[in-house]
């Protein structure tokens, strides 16, 4: 594989809904929908188990004097649509606000997670 070149991280865009958002900082997202863990026994490992695990969109958001923080709070049946720096698109659906938010008046920003049913977060990517 060749090495990358280019702008790989740094940056980013966000809407929910249509609607854009200032993001600060952190976005993170997890598509996958099964976590697994290993099954090791006294004598050797026995296998492993799968649990269902909600896939996750998650980011920093500026609070600024258009913006109700309480809104975010209230999102069901969302979509996230985030262009990364990369070049990916990460799309989610069907999503729900989890955890409160708590607002850091002194830089103006609050972290948002968002989960939903599996396969509802989806990456496109450039090539």
């Amino acid at each position: 594989m060749a090495s990358p070149t280019g702008l790989l991280a740094g940056t980013a865009s966000l809407s929910i809904d249509g609607t854009t958002y200032m993001i600060t900082a952190d976005f993170k997202y997890k598509p996958a929908s099964r976590k697994r863990e290993t099954l090791a026994g006294m004598d050797s490992v026995h296998g492993y188990k799968e649990t269902p695990s909600a896939p996750f969109i998650s980011f920093n958001l500026r609070d600024w004097g258009g913006l109700t923080v309480a809104s975010i709070n209230l999102m069901t049946d969302v979509t996230v649509v985030a262009q990364l720096a990369n070049g990916k698109t990460i799309i989610g659906r069907d999503m729900w606000t989890v955890e409160e938010q708590e607002v850091d008046s002194n830089d103006a920003k609050f972290d948002v997670r968002l989960e939903g049913p599996e396969g509802c977060v989806t990456e496109t990517t450039t090539s």
